[in-house]
């Protein structure tokens, strides 16, 4: 896969990736057959970039996109419950304009942050497998290359954005402590990247409905992890 040199030529490749066929057909069939309440909707139905500051300090790293989420949308965590219980978090820390995100022509702005997610399309049952996560890993490791000259603090939602995170890190020739620290909420790991800055990776549990319904994961919780990061 090629080398993106900046975040819009990587966006314009993000979009048109077909490279994994099961999750093509997936996000497409979703798109066509849409979910009756948003039955009026034009889905989005592609792959999907990161959104935010390109010169982010935060970089929130998630799973994949929602089916009926940001692959209706075309905008990480926009148009379902995860998305309104992260951005709200965001909008209270001041890293956001609104305190919702509804859809790509809302007005909505990241201050100082970025979010991606380590798989662009949305997966059967939201589990991509092992095969994909390996073919749109380059699409994290140039974003992160691109995003390094100003973050300071990657945080990962979740275990599998958690160890991935690591994973791709270590490979990008970062400084890991051994043995790698184990996610939790809250769970912090210091690295040195190539060029000797210092940057912060800190664990949260992911903002899904599993984990908010059931009260593992409450405002408060995630408010205290983007506090932590804006302070690093």
């Amino acid at each position: 896969m090629p080398t993106y040199k900046s975040i819009a030529a990587l966006d314009k490749a993000i979009t048109q990736c077909t490279l994994c066929p099961r999750l093509v057909e997936w996000r497409e069939e979703v798109a066509l057959t849409k979910r009756k309440s948003y039955a009026d909707h034009d889905y989005w139905g592609k792959p999907v970039t990161g959104f935010g500051d390109p010169k982010a300090e935060i970089v929130i790293v998630g799973l994949a996109p929602g089916a009926h989420g940001a692959n209706r949308t075309g905008r990480i965590f926009t148009g379902d419950s995860s998305g309104d219980f992260l951005f709200s978090s965001l909008y209270r820390c001041g890293l956001a304009k609104l305190p919702i995100s509804e859809s790509r022509k809302d007005g909505q702005e990241l201050y100082r942050t970025r979010i991606l997610c380590a798989v662009r399309c949305a997966p059967p049952d939201n589990k991509p497998t092992t095969e994909e996560k390996a073919t749109c890993a380059p699409f994290m490791a140039n974003e992160i290359e691109l995003l390094l000259p100003t973050v300071k603090t990657f945080v990962a939602l979740g275990n599998f954005a958690w160890t991935g995170l690591i994973s791709q890190l270590s490979q990008m020739d970062f400084q890991i402590p051994t043995p790698r620290p184990k996610f939790g909420h809250g769970a912090t790991l210091v690295t040195t990247s190539p060029n000797g800055a210092t940057i912060k990776v800190i664990g949260s549990y992911h903002p899904s409905q599993q984990n908010t319904f059931t009260k593992k994961l409450t405002p408060a919780m995630l408010d205290a992890i983007f506090k932590m990061a804006n302070k690093s």
